[in-house]
């Protein structure tokens, strides 16, 4: 969204309504770093459990940027599975770990770093 114009268009593939969940790099660098530093044998997810549709996405990125967008869905292209979501019990239970990171906060974050590469080019 950095290089999309307020009140721009943005491409959805789908109807909006499928869902996701998304985890932080840094939490998922320490959720990796935990299960290798375990015991632990078996496959272990690790990512959040918060499900967000792709809707709800593009409207958080919307917000952190300031910028309007209209979504303009594209049901002719694929979208995938209709949802997709992390069960972090065992997570929790065997290394100790979940996500600390906000959505919000990742997304922030990862924006302001898109801004800063991209003013530098």
């Amino acid at each position: 969204m950095c290089l999309a114009n307020d009140g721009g268009n943005i491409e959805v593939w789908g109807d909006g309504k499928q869902t996701r969940s998304f985890c932080y790099i840094d939490d998922c660098l320490l959720g990796v770093y935990k299960l290798m530093e375990s015991d632990f044998r078996e496959p272990l997810n690790i990512g959040s459990d918060r499900l967000v549709t792709i809707d709800q996405m593009i409207d958080i990125v919307s917000k952190i940027s300031g910028k309007k967008v209209n979504k303009i869905y594209q049901l002719d292209k694929p979208q995938g599975v209709r949802g997709r979501n992390s069960d972090n019990s065992l997570c929790k239970k065997t290394i100790n770990w979940e996500p600390k990171i906000t959505l919000e906060d990742g997304l922030k974050n990862t924006y302001e770093w898109i801004k800063k590469q991209i003013e530098k080019s």
